[in-house]
């Protein structure tokens, strides 16, 4: 399904139909550099049939020992998890560097592969690895790894589980490291990320006398009830965090200024600049995300003029506003249905060298869409592969759905191709809706492409597609193909890791609803 291509400037674009758009955007390639050879090998790893053969090979061939480096570890590493790429791929080309560089692996590639692990609960593969690097390389095993650890451990494991995982960090993984108020602080933010806060409290309780809490514990707290959505219960622990004898700082006033700016559908944005007061008397200085937080909140009162004294209020402070600080206004403009002058805001942005995120684009392709902007959406969407951006799972979900429903499937195609050719492994979701897409159309030969391409990588597909295109394919006389797609979820079933009604409860309901239709 791959093509070359050759992009338009944007000027050419504007003046180009949609359809010819089309035809010229499946003609594009990419510029070469640092980033494409790094694309290349985690497209290298992801293409890799898995768990059918050893990666170590294919590896040799394409990145022998002498061109390892340090920096391009992280970088494929980084990759990969932007990637959502299978865990066990990951693990296996981190053991392939630490093995071939003199210097040994770094802190940062480290944290990656475990966080690769632990997103997809292969716990007891992240535990080893932690083993592994406590005999042979102890120094990465840094305050961010713990971190990484606790909050997956919180996200998908009991209260008990967390508890023991903390104790294990202690006893086995972090020997000879005296426990203090940082460890206990990434404690209690794995139940507060969580919205935990229960249990946060409770371990708080109970430990807070072995552990000398700090303001930034406080601030722990505090936050975790802000996310929680409670003002008030946010209000209380604010003032027995004052009665401790903790003074409040900058973070602590820029959670409290949060939360009001979010509450209820209109906010209170005017208790968040009362609050602004209250901290510059304090001799708290405001900060980039201070005015950031009050825009946004600006933005939930509809109150345009307001987000606009506050975003130039930035350059009177002497600070100079950030992509957050312009994500905020682009979004306040998109709130008043002003999509060009956002757009001018973007375009000002990349004059100021001031990049542009996920939410920089996520914004604006949802005003547009909003706005019925169908040709903003596609000028927009040229604009972001033009510049080799990758957009993260929540707007490639949203554009994928936004092509399909709008009868535009190539173009969801052409978004999976980018996003597979850029080494990446789309989210299940986005396979559903391109999936039935090309289903709908009569092309379920191109949607078996895309489904044996996402459960090559390691990633399952849900069980109302294949029952879907399963159907269809039969009726195509295509048997053999849907015996292909039954086979590559039987072998995933068989290494990945187990979890409440998700993989395994996918992968036997896959088989099980397989072997009925061949039966019948």
């Amino acid at each position: 399904m791959s093509c070359s291509m050759k992009l338009l400037t944007q000027n050419q674009f504007a003046r180009i139909p949609h359809q010819r758009f089309l035809s010229r955007l499946f003609c594009t390639t990419v510029p070469l550099g640092k980033d494409n050879e790094i694309d290349k090998i985690a497209k290298v790893i992801n293409d890799h049939p898995f768990p059918d053969s050893t990666l170590q090979t294919v590896l040799q061939k394409h990145i022998p020992p002498h061109t390892l480096s340090a920096g391009f570890v992280e970088d494929v590493v980084g990759h990969l998890f932007g990637a959502h790429s299978n865990g066990l791929k990951a693990l296996e080309f981190f053991r392939y560097t630490v093995r071939h560089l003199s210097c040994g692996p770094t802190s940062v590639a480290f944290e990656r592969t475990l966080h690769i692990l632990a997103r997809m609960r292969y716990f007891e593969k992240a535990w080893e690895l932690m083993e592994e690097m406590r005999v042979m390389h102890p120094s990465v095993l840094t305050l961010k790894a713990m971190s990484i650890m606790m909050l997956k451990t919180a996200k998908f494991k009991s209260y008990e589980d967390t508890l023991l995982a903390f104790e294990r960090m202690e006893n086995d993984v972090f020997v000879g490291r005296k426990f203090g108020t940082d460890e206990f602080n990434i404690l209690l933010r794995a139940f507060c990320t969580h919205k935990q806060m229960k249990e946060a409290r409770s371990v708080f309780n109970k430990m807070h006398s072995r552990f000398s809490p700090d303001t930034k514990t406080m601030n722990i707290l505090l936050l975790g009830f802000k996310d929680s959505g409670d003002v008030s219960s946010m209000e209380l622990f604010y003032h027995e965090m004052v009665r401790r004898g903790f003074k409040p700082n900058t973070v602590t006033y820029n959670i409290r200024i949060d939360a009001y700016c979010k509450n209820g559908k209109r906010g209170c944005v005017g208790d968040g600049l009362r609050l602004l007061e209250e901290m510059e008397g304090a001799g708290c200085l405001p900060t980039v995300e201070t005015f950031t937080t009050l825009i946004h909140g600006a933005g939930v009162a509809r109150n345009l003029t307001k987000a606009k004294e506050l975003f130039d209020g930035i350059l009177t402070k002497n600070m100079q506003p950030d992509t957050a600080a312009y994500n905020a206004m682009i979004s306040v403009l998109i709130k008043a249905k002003y999509v060009k002058a956002a757009i001018a805001l973007m375009d000002e942005m990349e004059a100021k060298q001031i990049r542009h995120d996920n939410m920089t684009y996520h914004t604006l392709f949802f005003g547009l869409m909003r706005s019925r902007e169908i040709d903003g959406v596609y000028e927009l969407y040229h604009r972001m592969v033009e510049r080799n951006f990758v957009p993260k799972t929540r707007t490639v979900v949203m554009l994928m759905k936004y092509f399909c429903i709008n009868r535009q499937v190539d173009m969801g195609l052409h978004l999976w191709e980018y996003l597979v050719g850029k080494g990446h492994c789309p989210h299940g979701h986005a396979l559903d809706l391109l999936v039935i897409g090309l289903c709908s159309r009569g092309r379920e030969l191109e949607a078996f492409e895309c489904s044996k391409q996402m459960l090559e990588r390691g990633r399952l597909m849900t069980e109302a597609t294949f029952r879907m295109l399963g159907g269809l394919l039969l009726q195509a006389g295509e048997a053999d193909k849907l015996r292909k797609l039954n086979q590559l979820v039987k072998t995933l079933k068989a290494v990945l890791p187990l979890s409440k009604g998700h993989a395994d409860g996918i992968a036997n309901s896959l088989e099980f609803n397989a072997e009925r239709t061949f039966s019948s």
